[in-house]
C-alpha cells in the first residue's frame, strides 16, 4: 500500500509536468525567420523614387520620348509646309496654339517633330559609343602596360580637344546632315566615355575580389566580363545619362551654326536659328519656345543622371 501511495504521486507529477510542457510549447510563439533583405535593384529603385527632382525629370523624358514616337499622330500640320500669307503670327492664333514662324509653318508641329530629331541626335550617339568606350576602357585599364598605354595615348590625341570644338570641327569636315552630325558627335564622345571606363577599371582591378579571381585560375575574359564589367558599367551609365543632356544642347548648337541638320527639317536648333532673326521685332516666341524645350530636356537629363548616381550609391540605399 505504501509503495502504491508512494509511487502514484510521482507518476501524476510527471504526467502533469509533461502536459504542462506541451501546453507551454503550444503557447510559445514560433521563432520567426529573419526578414530577407530586398534586392539591390529594388533598393536602388526606392532610392531613386525618393529623389523627387529625378523622378520628375524621368517623367518629362518619358513624355518627350512618347511625343517623339507619336509625332506623326500628334502633329496637327505638316512641319515643313507653311502658308506665306500668314507669317509670324503669335501664340494663341486660331488653329495654331503656338503661332506661326517666319515661313508660315505651325510652330507646335515643328516642335513635336523636332523632339524626334533632337532626341535622336542626342541619345543615339551616346548609346552607340557606350559599348565601344566600355570595351576600350576595360581592356586598357586591365591590361595596362604597352597595350593600355597605347590605347589611352591614342585617345588622348582626341581628348586634348574640347568636346564641343571637336564636334564642330568634325561636323564642318563631314558636312551638314543628320547622319554626319551623329558621326561627329559619336567620335567626339569616345575619348571622354572611354576615360571614365578606364579610370573605373583601374580602380576595380586592385580590389581583393579581382585578386581572388586570379588566384582561382579565372581567365582574362572571365575577369573582364564577369567580375569587372558589372562594377565598371554603373559609373559609365551615370556619366552617359548626363552626357545626353549636353548632347541635346550640342546638337542644337550645330544646327544653329549651320553645320548640323539641314533645313527645313524640324530641329530645335534650326527653329531657334530661324527665330533669332526676328527676336527683337516682337516675335520672341519663335525662338524662345524651342529654346525652352532644349533647356527643359537638357536639364532633365542632368537631373536624371544625378538621381541614377545617388540610387546606385550603397550609402543612399536604405530599406
Amino acid at each position: 500500500m505504501s509503495s502504491i501511495l508512494g509511487t502514484s504521486p510521482v507518476k501524476d507529477t510527471a504526467g502533469d509536468h509533461e502536459q504542462g510542457s506541451t501546453a507551454a510549447d503550444e503557447a510559445a510563439p514560433c521563432p520567426t525567420e529573419p526578414a530577407q533583405r530586398p534586392s539591390r535593384l529594388l533598393l536602388a529603385l526606392r532610392a531613386f523614387m525618393r529623389d523627387r527632382m529625378a523622378a520628375v525629370a524621368a517623367i518629362i523624358l518619358l513624355l518627350a520620348v512618347a511625343v517623339a514616337i507619336l509625332a506623326p499622330v500628334l502633329s496637327p500640320y505638316d512641319p515643313t509646309i507653311g502658308d506665306s500669307a500668314r507669317r509670324l503670327e503669335g501664340i494663341g492664333t486660331e488653329g495654331h496654339i503656338l503661332g506661326l514662324d517666319g515661313q508660315g509653318r505651325d510652330i507646335l508641329s515643328r516642335l513635336i517633330w523636332g523632339t524626334r530629331y533632337s532626341l535622336s541626335v542626342a541619345v543615339f550617339p551616346v548609346l552607340i559609343v557606350l559599348p565601344v568606350a566600355l570595351l576600350i576602357g576595360l581592356i586598357a585599364g586591365y591590361a595596362k602596360g604597352r597595350v593600355g598605354e597605347t590605347l589611352m595615348r591614342l585617345l588622348d590625341v582626341l581628348f586634348a580637344f574640347p568636346l564641343v570644338l571637336l564636334a564642330i570641327a568634325l561636323a564642318a569636315v563631314l558636312g551638314a546632315g543628320l547622319g554626319n552630325v551623329m558621326i561627329a558627335i559619336s567620335i567626339s564622345l569616345i575619348p571622354y566615355m572611354a576615360r571614365v571606363a578606364y579610370t573605373s577599371t583601374v580602380q576595380e582591378s586592385s580590389r581583393e575580389y579581382i585578386e581572388a579571381a586570379r588566384a582561382g585560375g579565372a581567365r582574362t575574359p572571365e575577369i573582364l566580363f564577369k567580375e569587372l564589367l558589372p562594377n565598371v558599367v554603373s559609373p559609365l551609365v551615370v556619366y552617359a545619362t548626363t552626357l545626353c543632356g549636353l548632347m541635346v544642347v550640342l546638337a542644337a548648337g550645330l544646327s544653329f551654326l549651320g553645320v548640323g541638320i539641314i533645313p527645313p527639317t524640324p530641329d530645335w536648333g534650326i527653329m531657334t536659328a530661324d527665330g533669332a532673326g526676328v527676336l527683337l521685332e516682337g516675335y520672341a516666341h519663335v525662338a524662345t519656345i524651342p529654346g525652352c524645350a532644349i533647356l527643359v530636356v537638357a536639364l532633365s537629363f542632368n537631373l536624371l543622371g544625378d538621381g541614377v548616381r545617388d540610387a546606385l550609391d550603397p550609402r543612399k540605399q536604405t530599406t
